[in-house]
């Protein structure tokens, strides 16, 4: 076991680590190196969704999260910020101090839909770089990147030189103004091989019309704002029929009011969050952390409740006995499965995870999901069996009302997961990324329905306690719950050994 200074360490190095920024629209690199694609070096400085730089982007957005003067000022850009490109000693020794440029890096600036117009094909595979047999063919520059340029001067493309036998190069300070909305890619790309082992530092700080948020996430800012005054109205709601029959509460109503309390908190520091990353650029770690793990909170305990309210828990069973280890197992389990998902997908620059870094990650929770959806169902018939046979009239309307509205969820979940997979499928480029943020708040949507619904069903009421656990009235029924023949007055005790009530 840690001892108690091992556990200050490590969580004073925990909360170093929150305190530290993630950079959202704002893209670092610090000595990044270049990747061999086809015949040329390409190292990808980002992509993100940009907005037009016109006063009508601005009225569409409003004034939503805007708290630093002069970044909500209509004007959509990508600014290149102290580049630095650094070549090896051994290469710019090869030349003489007056030898003029000797080397060459290019920037491209170019929207998802002119991808086609960065390289050309050939029998051999696809270039990059032109050659003297493409130059007739494309109207290229040998030793350069090949661009088919449109009328209107895109993409764009900047140079960047080494000069004589130095090692390192500058980009000059430079803004490109974005005209047309799209999902913008930056590439820096070399052409020659001796330049193959250059790095790149400094930043480019992408921003849009009302602020640094990526345009794909930025309608986040009113819907999390939207959500978070749905969650108060629900926590209102439930505190003042909470606070009036506070003496009729029951366990399983206590569970509910935690989780609603936690879908309070972490809609608001979501909503917080994203203010504060249009307003500056930056996402502290802190904030951005708290409200991750907030929602996976939130996500484990309101699967887990679905669960226990399935199995009948405070109305058909007082307690969980030898089961709850397992449930508390998969919760575990679920919870670490989804911070890793969740921290991942929000944490660090705000780029999409690879294919396949995201099917490792969403894979686990999706067979959880499935073994909690299959887990629930069967407890809920068997809770419905039971019921039925205690001629439990509410409890057994109660219950039918649940499970049908639970399947028609699961149903709901079920179509929407395939739209989600018709989506990725025919949109592998992004291109409809200003609707991208509604398949993943789908599911927080989703949440609060059936959140409100338990809700609904399960509420504190002044009848509240005829939905509680209560002593048997079937004689037959409840020899057969005793177990072993006991029959009336002989006590009836739990796995466990403790003594729980008399029949009688």
């Amino acid at each position: 076991m840690a001892t108690r200074g091992q556990t200050l360490v490590a969580a004073a190095v925990l909360l170093f680590t929150c305190t530290r920024v993630t950079l959202g629209a704002i893209h670092p690199y610090n000595k990044e190196y270049f990747y061999a694609v086809g015949d040329a070096y390409i190292f990808r400085g980002g992509r993100e969704g940009l907005y037009a730089s016109t006063k009508e982007a601005l009225e569409k957005w409003g004034n939503w999260g805007q708290i630093a003067p002069g970044v909500s000022n209509g004007q959509s850009e990508i600014k290149f910020t102290k580049l630095e490109f650094a070549r090896p000693e051994s290469v710019a020794s090869q030349y003489e101090p007056d030898e003029g440029f000797t080397g060459l890096i290019q920037a491209v600036i170019f929207e998802v839909n002119d991808r086609d117009r960065i390289g050309f094909p050939t029998p051999q595979g696809y270039r990059y770089c032109c050659t003297k047999e493409l130059v007739s063919k494309t109207k290229c520059f040998q030793d350069r990147l090949i661009i088919k340029e449109k009328d209107s001067g895109w993409p764009k493309v900047l140079d960047i030189y080494f000069e004589n036998n130095e090692t390192l190069a500058y980009s000059w300070e430079e803004a490109i103004t974005i005209e047309d909305t799209g999902l913008y890619y930056l590439w820096f790309v070399i052409c020659d091989e001796n330049l193959a082992a250059a790095t790149v530092r400094g930043q480019t700080t992408w921003k849009n019309p009302t602020g640094y948020l990526p345009g794909m996430m930025y309608p986040n800012i009113k819907f999390f704002g939207v959500m978070s005054l749905l969650y108060l109205a629900l926590g209102v709601a439930w505190m003042i029929m909470y606070a009036r029959h506070w003496q009729d509460v029951f366990l399983l109503q206590h569970w509910i009011t935690g989780v609603v309390g936690l879908g309070m908190m972490e809609m608001s520091t979501w909503y917080f969050d994203y203010v504060n990353f249009n307003a500056t650029g930056f996402r502290p770690y802190m904030t951005t952390i708290y409200a991750v793990l907030l929602g996976c909170i939130r996500k484990t305990l309101s699967r887990l409740l679905v669960l226990v309210v399935a199995m009948g828990f405070g109305v058909v069973l007082p307690y969980l006995g030898a089961i709850q280890k397992k449930i508390i197992a998969l919760g575990v389990v679920y919870f670490l499965a989804v911070c890793a998902l969740d921290i991942t997908s929000n944490v660090g620059t705000i780029d999409d995870l690879t294919s396949t870094a995201r099917i490792m990650l969403v894979l686990p929770v999706a067979i959880l999901d499935a073994i909690l959806i299959l887990w629930v169902f069967t407890s809920l018939s068997k809770t419905l069996n039971q019921l039925q046979t205690r001629k439990a009239g509410a409890k057994l309307e109660l219950y039918k009302r649940f499970t049908n509205l639970l399947a028609l969820l699961v149903w709901i979940s079920v179509a929407w997961i395939a739209y989600e997979m018709y989506y990725k499928v025919t949109d592998q480029f992004n291109e409809k990324w200003q609707t991208e943020w509604i398949t993943t708040d789908f599911w927080v949507i989703l949440n609060f329905v059936f959140l409100t619904i338990i809700c609904f069903l399960w509420a504190p009421s002044g009848s509240a306690t005829r939905y509680a656990y209560s002593e048997l009235e079937d004689e037959d029924f409840a020899l057969v719950e005793a177990g072993n023949g006991k029959k009336k007055g002989e006590p009836h005790f739990r796995d466990d050994g403790e003594e729980i009530e008399k029949l009688e």
